[in-house]
């Protein structure tokens, strides 16, 4: 594990990532606050790519908690049935939805606590939703980002919470926002993780690394 960059290095960063791309975007599919709650649900252990794929006409049929309730869940699993583990996740949506319908007057709540009392929605899900939909500056820890976290320096820590807070504690405010996305996105196409393509990394000079490439 590298040693957190200091400040003025964490600074350089992250003002190189919103230099390159000023709004970085998710690459989920949604249309609104409901959708993206599925969709986000649907991707774990499965590629935004693949799920997008999946929900392009089950969000065209369903795009409330009702229209999914009226589906049910054998018309849910007809969807995604090409995505992993989609029995478990097509009864979490009725779920979630039900749930969304009886408690919550058929909207998505605007809290964590709340997010992640809804079946298949954990912390990692609701930080998702709460960034990209309310735009508050809530980390979403992936796989990519646990791996850029911690082979820069940029976010060390031993799990997904460690990681989480060590973003929150030493990005600059001003990038806190889009600060997940920047990193999953170059954690995705640049530094992956059997052959970290260095040679086209924009923060190769102020990594940690050791063991880079060209």
């Amino acid at each position: 594990m590298a040693k957190q960059l200091p400040y003025p290095v964490m600074r350089e960063i992250f003002a190189r990532f919103q230099a390159a791309e000023p709004e970085p975007k998710g690459e989920l599919h949604h249309t609104n606050a409901f959708t993206l709650v599925v969709a986000v649900a649907l991707s774990a252990q499965a590629t935004d790519a693949g799920v997008n794929k999946a929900t392009a006409k089950l969000f065209q049929i369903a795009d409330t908690p009702e229209k999914m309730l009226a589906l049910g869940e054998e018309g849910v699993i007809e969807h995604i049935k090409t995505i992993g583990l989609f029995r478990n996740k097509a009864k979490n949506v009725i779920k979630l939805s039900r749930i969304l319908v009886e408690e919550y007057g058929g909207e998505v709540p605007s809290s964590r606590a709340a997010l992640q009392s809804l079946p298949g929605v954990g912390r990692k899900t609701a930080n998702v939703v709460l960034n990209m939909w309310w735009r508050f500056p809530a980390q979403a820890v992936d796989t990519h980002i646990f791996r850029l976290g911690n082979r820069a320096g940029i976010a060390p820590g031993k799990d997904v919470d460690a990681v989480e807070r060590a973003i929150e504690d030493n990005v600059p405010a001003e990038y806190q926002l889009h600060a997940h996305h920047w990193m999953i996105l170059h954690g995705r196409y640049i530094c992956v993780a059997r052959k970290p393509k260095c040679g086209a990394c924009l923060i190769a000079d102020l990594c940690q690394y050791e063991d880079k490439t060209q």
